[in-house]
């Protein structure tokens, strides 16, 4: 991914190098014209192209912008009503995630969304206990971490 990175560059320095426009629309210019190199001459790289990677990252920062509204607005009705209704519990959460940095990003995201907080990691970082506000359905509050987070984070570290 460097690789591509650095040659992606070189080109749209080339480009403003040959065309001796050394403007920020050169360089753009210059980089777009990279990216139809680099996807052009793909096969010949190992794994996918960088861009897929940004995409996936952009992605996993979208998720986390908009879990992150959707679950302030549900802990600020939460605390507004005049009846506290919630049903607060603590849960024990395997994760499939191996790496050491992946388990890490996994427990930004679940204590910077309001509602949720990881307590405790196991020593084999493959068990969290979450203390979550307002559980209905815990398998649901599972297959919600697996399906959002955890692909997202998936796609990230490992494609």
């Amino acid at each position: 991914m460097a690789f591509q990175i650095l040659l992606n560059l070189m080109i749209a320095f080339l480009w403003m190098f040959l065309n001796n426009d050394w403007t920020a629309s050169g360089f753009i210019v210059g980089y777009a014209l990279g990216v139809a190199v680099l996807v052009i001459m793909r096969r010949f790289f190992d794994g996918r192209l960088y861009l897929a990677k940004i995409w996936a990252v952009l992605k996993l920062i979208a998720l986390l912008l908009r879990e992150l509204v959707a679950s302030s607005y549900v802990v600020v009705k939460a605390v507004l009503r005049p009846s506290l209704n919630i049903r607060p519990a603590i849960l024990m959460y395997h994760t499939e995630l191996e790496s050491d940095w992946e388990v890490a990003v996994l427990i930004t995201l679940l204590c910077l969304t309001p509602g949720s907080v990881v307590l405790e990691v196991s020593k084999d970082n493959r068990t969290l206990y979450i203390h979550a506000m307002d559980i209905r359905d815990a398998e649901q509050f599972d297959a919600n971490i697996r399906n959002k987070f955890e692909r997202a984070i998936l796609e990230v570290s490992r494609s």
